[in-house]
């Protein structure tokens, strides 16, 4: 920085002045001096001041540049104290050392790189010990990231002696520029900001991303240079200001040493700053990531090295608890017995530590095989019931504190269907069931909104929940009408088996279960076995009622919803249903007419009496199976038939469906013969040398005709369990005989007309 006294230039204006004024200039040309300039413009007492500020007009670096010599950097991560002092004694003013010791290969290296290189400390403004690489790192950081050994603590040792003596020079001009400009109390205290900082700064120095020497040892794992550093700090008596700093992460030296689990280093780093593991003081606790690593070793070793007094903290107001309940129940148990008062933290969501209890999914096979052996082995199901036991043995108030969305820990738990925790909350304190979110919902709405049948089946089984069945959320809705809307038939069956639940109560748009359940099921063509479906039914026949509007209204509503499109939607149905069961019917009638004339037995030689017909005949499971391959290609056959006609644009939508549904069933139809046909063909050929296997396949192939129906026999045996608790054991065993002979009829009625005949044929 250079400083001249001159005349100030005369301008026109200043020429018709009488006056003239001495001017002083200073020029800076680094960011170092610009910031002295700086200072200095403001001690200066002055009434006229022109200031001009150049910037460079070099493009701006796209990535950062790094300052810190090959060499120097070669040597610090080998840490070759030889190499590194010869280095950086070149920039020494006291001359420069020969390098004729050292091997060959690194004299070849000196010589690589030019003089100016190697002495930049004496002719450029970055002196060779603050070079850093790209990331910002300086010497100190690569050896303490690079080793413990004698050699990189020797190393250590030379570069913090060398930082200490260039900033004792460093300081003494800033204090002579300083005292050279003015006594006022701006440039007093100036001074002691100077003679503040004392040695160590590159002991201390943070890379781009905020870390500093003992941040690279403490995740290098090398205990030796961590006390090694912590001793160079202790020595220029800035012990807590290195251990306590942090990075851009907002973690100190602690925190990297916690991850990489090496509580040795914690050890030494708590007994040179037993409050080290208070920082810092917003974010996340170096406890707290012992937690959330679950390893609690290293969170007793915190503990007690620190004698109680650290830091709980967590990101977004969580606290170590939160953490500690998404673990283990030992380290809930251990928190509990620290600090009592973190169960009533919540975080930026208001949720307690109890709310991230309840949030933990249960295993449903871990809680049978609890169920079943609970007394000999003391399954993870068991310890989780420990932990929450002791949340709310410390802190009954958690039990009824809401998070911000209104939920309590219940709703948590029944919305992540852990029913244990549920039924333990209930067991512990009953009222807790009628708790109302926001929304006025209790847990058993939650867990239908939710899908979790299992808290619905709990809720339904358990008589003392009663009482909840039929409460109603702000809407009006009750756990029912939730079920119904969402369409799940198991937990409609559940609630609908409970006879404390009341099937006609309307909500707040008057709309009853059944109006619902009318809505849900669309008016023109469906599947009759969809839940919906099968939902509808069930309320009509158990008594429900539509709510208190006029029907013709109501059904306008509905029907004006669907609007002008209707039609074109059925037909579009009946377009994609259309093309696809007709492939299935065309490839039946064609394995039947292949099987026609490919009997099983083979046929009579000619020169035999009635040569060319076939070899079984007359027998009755040949007769059986010619009757069955008949039917399965007649009613195939006669199923194209009808689905052409219902693809037809020319006839009108009533006949379409008709021909549709007709068809629909002749092809259930076929199947069932088709396989009747396979059975007994498969029987006529095995039997005579393989009895037992024909048999078996005969008995196994009646699956294909119990799997086109499953869904079917199914759900009816949800509606005749569900409908016994509601109309009686005899009514109930009526409706089902009068189902399954009609069903059994219309599905098996090929197997009576093939066996049938046969028995016939075989009398005549």
């Amino acid at each position: 920085m250079a400083t001249n006294t001159l005349e100030e230039p005369r301008s026109p204006r200043a020429a018709m002045s009488s006056s003239e004024a001495d001017a002083k200039m200073v020029v800076a040309t680094s960011r170092g001096d610009c910031k002295k300039l700086k200072d200095l413009v403001q001690q200066q007492e002055a009434t006229t001041m022109l200031v001009v500020m150049a910037s460079s007009k070099q493009p701006p670096q796209l990535f950062p540049l790094a300052t810190m010599h090959p060499l120097l950097a070669a040597a610090a991560c080998r840490g070759n104290w030889e190499e590194l002092n010869f280095l950086l004694n070149r920039e020494s003013p006291q001359g420069h050392p020969s390098n004729k010791n050292f091997t060959e290969d690194f004299r070849n290296q000196v010589a690589a790189y030019s003089s100016s290189d190697l002495e930049q400390g004496s002719s450029s403004e970055v002196p060779l010990l603050k070079g850093v690489t790209v990331e910002g790192d300086t010497a100190l950081h690569l050896v303490a990231a690079n080793g413990e050994g004698q050699e990189f603590l020797e190393c250590a040792d030379l570069i913090h002696a060398k930082d200490k003596a260039f900033l004792s020079m460093e300081d003494n001009t800033e204090l002579h520029l300083v005292a050279a400009n003015g006594d006022d109390s701006n440039s007093v205290e100036r001074a002691s900001l100077i003679k503040g900082k004392g040695a160590g700064l590159l002991l201390s120095r943070q890379n781009n991303k905020g870390d500093t020497p003992l941040h690279f040892a403490a995740r290098a794992g090398k205990t030796k240079m961590v006390s090694h550093l912590i001793g160079l700090a202790r020595g220029d008596n800035i012990v807590e200001q290195l251990l306590r700093k942090e990075n851009k992460s907002k973690e100190t030296a602690l925190h990297e040493a916690v991850r990489n689990g090496n509580s040795d280093i914690v050890s030494v780093l708590l007994e040179a700053d037993p409050k080290l593991a208070c920082f810092p003081e917003e974010g996340s606790s170096a406890l707290y990531l012992a937690i959330l690593l679950d390893n609690n070793s290293i969170a007793q070793t915190l503990y007690d090295k620190s004698q109680g007094d650290l830091s709980y903290s967590g990101p977004d107001g969580q606290n170590a608890l939160h953490a500690a309940v998404l673990r283990s129940t030992e380290t809930v148990t251990k928190l509990l017995d620290w600090n009592q008062k973190l169960t009533s933290q919540g975080d930026c969501n208001g949720s307690t530590p109890l709310h991230f209890m309840a949030s933990r999914s249960q295993l449903n096979i871990t809680w049978a095989i609890h169920t079943i052996l609970w007394i000999r082995v003391p399954f993870p199901a068991s310890l989780h019931a420990q932990a929450v036991r002791g949340l709310v043995d410390a802190n009954l108030a958690a039990l009824y504190q809401r998070d911000k969305c209104g939920l309590y820990p219940i709703h948590i738990a029944a919305s992540v269907g852990n029913k244990m925790l549920v039924a333990n909350f209930i067991s512990y304190y009953p009222n807790t069931a009628g708790l109302l979110d926001g929304r006025g919902r209790t847990f058993l709405h939650v867990a239908v909104e939710k899908s979790r049948r299992n808290i619905v089946s709990f809720a339904c089984r358990t008589r003392s929940l009663a009482w909840i069945s039929n409460m109603q959320d702000n809407d009006g809705n009750t756990a029912l009408h939730l079920a119904v809307q969402a369409g799940s038939l198991r937990m409609f069956c559940s609630l609908l088996g409970n006879r404390q639940v009341h099937i006609n109560i309307a909500n707040k748009k008057g709309q009853t279960p059944l109006d619902i359940a009318w809505q849900k099921v669309p008016s023109g063509m469906h599947y009759n076995q969809t839940s919906e479906a099968r939902i509808l039914l069930t309320l009509k026949h158990v008594g429900g009622r539509y709510g208190g509007c006029r029907w013709d209204h109501f059904e306008g509503k509905h029907i004006q919803q669907e609007g002008n499109e209707y039609e074109s939607k059925e037909l579009e149905k009946l377009k994609d249903s259309t093309q696809t069961l007709c492939i299935g019917s065309v490839l039946i009638a064609t394995v039947a007419f292949g099987a026609t004339f490919a009997l099983p037995g083979g046929y009579k030689a000619d020169d035999h009496t009635n040569g060319g017909t076939p070899t079984l005949a007359g027998r009755y499971a040949f007769d059986a199976f010619v009757m069955a391959n008949t039917l399965a290609f007649v009613c195939s056959s006669m199923a194209t038939v009808g689905f052409m006609f219902s693809g037809t644009s020319m006839i009108d939508l009533k006949s379409r469906k008709i021909n549709f549904k007709t068809a629909a069933w002749l092809l259930s139809s076929s199947v069932t013969s088709l396989t009747a046909a396979f059975a007994l063909s498969v029987y006529l050929v095995l039997a005579p040398v393989a009895h037992k296997t024909a048999v078996a396949i005969v008995v196994v192939s009646p699956v294909v005709v119990i799997f086109t129906n499953f869904e079917f026999w199914l759900k009816f045996a949800l509606y005749t369990i569900t409908m016994r608790s509601r109309i009686g054991l005899l009514p109930v065993f009526i409706c089902s005989v009068v189902v399954i002979l009609v069903a059994g009829f219309l599905q098996c009625w090929p197997f009576v007309v093939v066996f049938g005949w046969a028995a016939i044929a075989r009398k005549h």
